[in-house]
């Protein structure tokens, strides 16, 4: 146990810090911040599909050059868990709130540089070496951001409302999924193209900034957790927190790392994986494979309030168990929905994304469970982390290669296979480890 790294609060903190934090700011700092992250890392995402193949691996055919792109894309879920173990250091010993400045910035900073980037064409090799860099730049952000902003809202939740409260870090995804494929069909509604190629697909990333700015002025205006400001008033805090986890916390960060596979593959076969598909294999214009996105992000965003509802009534766990079944049901008709055309794949974005929106919205209440407060940053995030670099990192590039080499069969049986992973895991977890 250490001594607190700032002075030791008194009960009157405690109830200042509640009283401050009112229900309102909390969620809309948690939902703010997510919001800009995920917007940042989707709009790399898009990009990786639209535009960079072209502009940093130009001298390779179009299918290794999208695998290429994809092999970059997944740097960043590699640096994630890094990012959580630093970034949840400081959350569960400095504080959540100076923590999530922190890793707004680091995300913020690198996506504007993406923006900033020459081209192969100017630079040659070095273009995509720093592309990479700063995609691990994102990652390693994101890796601290959406930890301390699931408990943000968590440990300022009454009692009877963690699934509610839990929902709304979690709409970040949709609303910054949404925002960046909307900028991106915006954009090729106004120039052509080739003008997109050629400068336009800067714009999302540079005009970050103005997200970032307002991220900040949000965050800096919220004060910390009762929930961690009893921490540090009862000197709970630990030297080396992943440490603690690592020692006395390993079957819940093994448990809550597959518990979130099948979420990550549904999404990112859903999202990434769906929009080159329809852009490389249907041939779909760029508009209309975006519209489809966003609808998906739409659908996305409106089932993980009803997720929210669901817990609060049936249980966190029992939903949970439920939606992994369906989605491993969905698993058999992913093969024929993708393969129909286009109205069979706005089909399976409907479905799809309706059970992601469920499975998701409950994730991060449900990792957050198992841990005490003092190791709670750094144990959330690393689980979410990890789940990412199993089941998202690699999803897009690996839903390619099956669908080229083995038909889209075997990318029905690649979710299948997450998928029941997931839901042995969700059953050997207790009632109050999800």
């Amino acid at each position: 146990m250490s001594n607190a790294i700032s002075p030791v609060s008194s009960k009157a903190d405690v109830l200042d810090a509640r009283a401050t934090n009112s229900p309102a700011r909390v969620l809309l700092a948690s939902l703010v911040g997510t919001t800009i992250e995920f917007f940042d890392f989707y709009v790399y995402a898009t990009a990786a599909v639209l535009v960079f193949p072209t502009l940093f691996f130009p001298n390779t055919d179009p299918t290794t050059a999208l695998l290429a792109s994809f092999a970059t894309f997944s740097i960043a879920f590699f640096a994630r868990p890094l990012g959580a173990v630093v970034f949840g250091h400081y959350g569960d010993r400095v504080g959540r709130k100076t923590t999530l400045v922190a890793a707004l910035l680091t995300m913020g900073i690198s996506t504007v540089i993406i923006g900033l980037l020459p081209s192969y064409e100017s630079i040659g090799v070095l273009a995509p070496l720093l592309l990479a860099l700063c995609r691990f730049g994102q990652g390693f952000g994101l890796g601290g951001e959406w930890g301390g902003a699931v408990l943000l809202a968590t440990e300022n939740a009454p009692e009877g409302k963690k699934s509610w409260y839990g929902m709304f870090p979690q709409l970040g995804a949709p609303v910054g999924l949404f925002l960046s494929s909307g900028v991106f069909w915006l954009l090729l509604h106004v120039m052509s193209q080739e003008a997109l190629l050629s400068w336009g697909w800067r714009v999302p990333f540079i005009a970050s900034i103005l997200l970032i700015a307002v991220g900040l002025w949000v965050r800096l205006s919220i004060t910390e957790t009762p929930a961690f400001q009893k921490t540090i008033d009862q000197q709970e805090r630990v030297q080396v927190p992943v440490v603690e986890l690592f020692r006395n916390h390993k079957r819940s960060l093994v448990l809550g790392t597959f518990v979130a596979l099948a979420t990550f593959v549904l999404f990112y076969i859903g999202s990434a994986y769906l929009l080159s598909y329809n852009i490389k294999v249907l041939k779909l214009p760029f508009v209309d494979a975006l519209e489809i996105q966003l609808l998906g992000a739409v659908l996305f965003g409106i089932f993980i309030p009803i997720a929210g509802k669901l817990a609060e009534r049936f249980g966190r766990r029992e939903i949970l168990i439920g939606v992994t079944v369906l989605i491993g049901i969905f698993s058999f008709f992913l093969p024929g929905l993708l393969t129909g055309g286009e109205a069979s794949v706005v089909l399976f974005v409907v479905i799809g994304m309706a059970l992601m929106g469920i499975t998701y919205g409950l994730i991060g209440t449900a990792l957050a469970a198992p841990f005490p407060t003092n190791v709670r940053y750094t144990g959330s995030s690393i689980t979410f982390n990890f789940a990412g670099i199993f089941g998202a990192s690699l999803a897009p590039y690996i839903a390619t290669y099956l669908q080229a080499t083995y038909g889209m069969t075997a990318v029905g049986y690649y979710l299948l296979f997450a998928t029941v992973i997931t839901l042995v895991c969700i059953l050997l977890s207790g009632k109050n480890e999800v």
